[in-house]
């Protein structure tokens, strides 16, 4: 076992100790960090996106920025903008950064703010950078953005453009915990609510950025064969060419997964070998990550919506019918 990997699985431990029931969200996390993409979080309020969040950012090296999107907020309250300050040598403008200039960017409810505010954060997403009034400024090396969003069902919501969302690596759809946890969760946050000091000294020093940086290289290692690329590549043409496998994933999706989604498969299946501490990728590592990877990229049919079959139903019937060679 890796000492990268050992630290990594520390930081799930102790994420898992403030986020309880939600195994699969702080998981998902995990991946995004290594795999260096953006993560959409999706659930009805309450159930701990926010928290989970805070806790990474926690028990990591690395600083958090919150936006809390609404209505009425402006592109620049997010990148930043130009302002027009009066120095000894006269007037000049100076860039104030926004709130994007940080390791990990919370943006909270991000299907609250219309698609003008939401596409702010497309550069970013993709490149790493975010470019005012003709100028480009560079984000920090360790950069994530994870989204919250509540169901588009609900009133006060915008759908996010399909431009945008395809640039999320994973879209977690998170569930309520069981009875069990349930319990758990309001013993801990009776416990937290008791208004004990806390002594800092005693608390864990946070884990540095340095180790996200040697896990991402020994997941480049990562050996995938050619039949567990072409497992990849069969399970996303079957998005494309559902009609190939007859009814009823025929006539279930409309719009099939982009070149990104194999490119998320392929990295978030080798992040999960790696903290399976395997050296391969297997046809369940792709299998694991499959349902987050592509849920937000493929479109339904009319037909589909029509029968009440959701997208998870649909990833379901590919993975049912796209056999591993």
């Amino acid at each position: 076992m890796s000492g990268a990997r050992d630290t990594i699985l520390e930081l799930k431990a102790r994420i898992g100790k403030l986020v309880l029931g939600q195994d699969h969200l702080v998981e998902s996390m995990l991946i995004g960090l290594l795999a260096n993409g953006n993560i959409l979080l999706e659930s009805l309020p309450g159930l701990a996106k926010t928290r989970a969040v805070k806790a990474l950012a926690r028990n990591l090296a690395a600083d958090l920025s919150r936006i809390q999107f609404t209505p009425d907020l402006l592109p620049s309250d997010v990148t930043g903008a130009e302002i027009y300050v009066q120095t000894d040598k006269g007037g000049q403008f100076t860039f104030q950064k926004g709130p994007i200039f940080a390791n990990l960017l919370l943006a909270d409810e991000i299907n609250r703010a219309p698609a003008k505010v939401q596409s702010a954060l497309l550069e970013a997403m993709e490149e790493r950078q975010v470019t005012v009034a003709g100028k480009t400024y560079k984000l920090p090396e360790l950069f994530m953005v994870l989204a919250t969003e509540n169901p588009i069902e609900q009133e006060g919501t915008y759908p996010l453009p399909e431009a945008q969302l395809d640039r999320f690596l994973m879209q977690v759809v998170i569930s309520y915990p069981d009875e069990a946890v349930e319990g758990e969760i309001i013993k801990l946050n009776r416990a937290e609510n008791a208004h004990k000091p806390k002594d800092k000294a005693a608390e864990p020093a946070p884990i540095s950025q340095q180790a996200v940086f040697d896990a991402r290289a020994e997941i480049d290692d990562i050996f995938v064969s050619d039949a567990a690329q072409k497992y990849m590549v069969d399970v996303i043409f079957a998005t494309r060419f559902p009609d190939r496998y007859g009814d009823p994933l025929g006539k279930w999706l409309q719009v099939g997964a982009s070149p990104r989604g194999s490119l998320a498969l392929d990295r978030c299946a080798r992040v999960r070998a790696w903290l399976d501490g395997e050296t391969f990728v297997t046809p369940d590592h792709v299998r694991s990550v499959l349902h987050d990877c592509l849920r937000h990229r493929v479109i339904l049919s009319y037909e589909a919506l029509s029968e009440g079959v959701s997208v998870d139903q649909a990833l379901d019937k590919i993975v049912a019918l796209v056999a591993p060679v």
